[in-house]
């Protein structure tokens, strides 16, 4: 029988692996989350809070495989084929200067949203050109500007999952038409929508505007530009509804970014081939409870090969925002012309149509606390087949499940 001591080295290496394989503190997978939300009602502490977390050096060259085909989507035999031209991208921000759809993860309430842009904002720079507001969504007065809600009601697919519809002003159901979120709309464990842009894509085909998507997809484009802001003003309640701690996200809200050919396509598809999220289109998760332990702990994380090749766990700033679960919490994100992508909340957060520098730079700099995670440079080689999407990506998810397995067991026995 192993004895204490054993257990302990033991169950040590295996998170020192975990957190050296992904860059980034270890954090409980979804099998784990259950188990200790009947198990755990305090925050274990993995590393300190602050006011704003950012990322450095932001946005790399590389390549990422797009959806070409979707086939027999309603039989046991549904299939998608990846594109073997691969699409390059370069730059600040990159891949997400490209179009990003807005996810929202209960339990949360959005009271405001809004989307900006600027010609050259550089954070802490005042000669900075403003930000210009292009889109705007207030649930207390039902008032919005180019935005979509939409969310997953629609027909199942076996290697899709459900189809975009129309969200209801509830957010989780489906809807004829572009409804608005009910004010003080309450979203709960596991439940979710997206936010798109009013702009409709075109036919789906591989050469056209938005790609390939599903056919039965409601389809918009999201929203552009390698320096551009989105501003939130929400609230993450303590789940109060929900009383199955098994669900897969219990008590785990969250707010984040993803290449819209995502969500046109599948964003949790049972097939890799179904999304170009494992070939590393991108993700970056804004506000987000990782596991139960730290239920109320939101951290930031990028999902793409930009110092890692373990997309799955991402690369995190080291260091989170404190959840408010009595009050309303107002922030958002920055991606400015110079490669810094900045996570702030701050009470003072406005949504004006025009925003000047000084604003901005003044909501972040006031706050207390900071820290940031410079990322490494990488200019990736255009890779010679397709084969990595299909195949690696759900070896390295294979094996990092099952290091957070064996983790769990041995921390257990410990």
């Amino acid at each position: 029988m192993l004895t204490t001591t054993l257990l302990s080295t033991i169950s040590l290496v295996c998170l020192q692996v975990l957190a050296d394989f992904n860059g980034q503190q270890p954090a409980a997978s979804q099998s784990q989350a259950s188990a200790q939300s009947s198990s755990s009602s305090t925050s274990q502490q993995y590393s300190s809070q602050f006011d704003v977390l950012e990322f450095a050096n932001y946005g790399y060259t590389g390549y990422y495989q797009q959806v070409k085909s979707i086939s027999n989507m309603y039989k046991d035999s549904c299939t998608c084929e990846l594109s073997s031209d691969w699409v390059e991208f370069s730059g600040p921000t990159s891949p997400l200067d490209q179009g990003v759809s807005v996810h929202f993860r209960g339990p949360l309430i959005l009271e405001s949203f809004a989307y900006y842009v600027s010609d050259d904002y550089t954070y802490g720079d005042s000669s900075s050109s403003e930000w210009k507001r292009l889109s705007y969504f207030d649930a207390s007065s039902q008032t919005s500007d180019n935005v979509t809600f939409l969310t997953k009601a629609g027909d199942n697919s076996t290697c899709l999952g459900k189809a975009l519809t129309y969200a209801d002003s509830d957010g989780v159901s489906s809807a004829s038409s572009s409804t608005l979120l009910a004010n003080n709309t309450l979203i709960n464990s596991d439940e979710e929508y997206v936010i798109f842009s009013n702009v409709s894509c075109g036919k789906s085909g591989i050469n056209n505007d938005c790609g390939v998507y599903r056919s039965d997809n409601v389809a918009y484009h999201g929203f552009y530009g390698d320096i551009k802001m989105f501003l939130f003003s929400f609230q993450m309640p303590t789940e109060s509804v929900v009383t199955d701690t098994s669900t897969d996200y219990y008590d785990l809200p969250a707010i984040w970014l993803l290449n819209d050919h995502i969500p046109r396509t599948s964003q949790y598809p049972t097939n890799s081939n179904c999304s170009c999220w494992t070939s590393g289109c991108g993700e970056f998760d804004i506000f987000e409870s990782i596991n139960y332990t730290e239920r109320n702990h939101l951290y930031s994380t990028i999902h793409d090969y930009q110092g890692t090749g373990y997309i799955d766990y991402g690369i995190s700033v080291d260091g989170y925002i404190e959840r408010d679960t009595e009050s309303t919490m107002s922030g958002g994100v920055v991606f400015d012309s110079q490669g810094n992508a900045i996570v702030f909340i701050s009470n003072s957060t406005s949504f004006d149509a025009e925003i000047s520098a000084d604003d901005v730079n003044s909501w972040i700099s006031s706050e207390d606390t900071e820290t940031t995670k410079t990322l490494t440079s990488v200019s990736n080689t255009k890779p010679a087949s397709s084969g990595m999407s299909s195949t690696d990506g759900f070896l390295n998810k294979y094996f990092m499940f099952a290091m957070q397995s064996l983790c769990g067991v041995l921390l257990c026995l410990f």
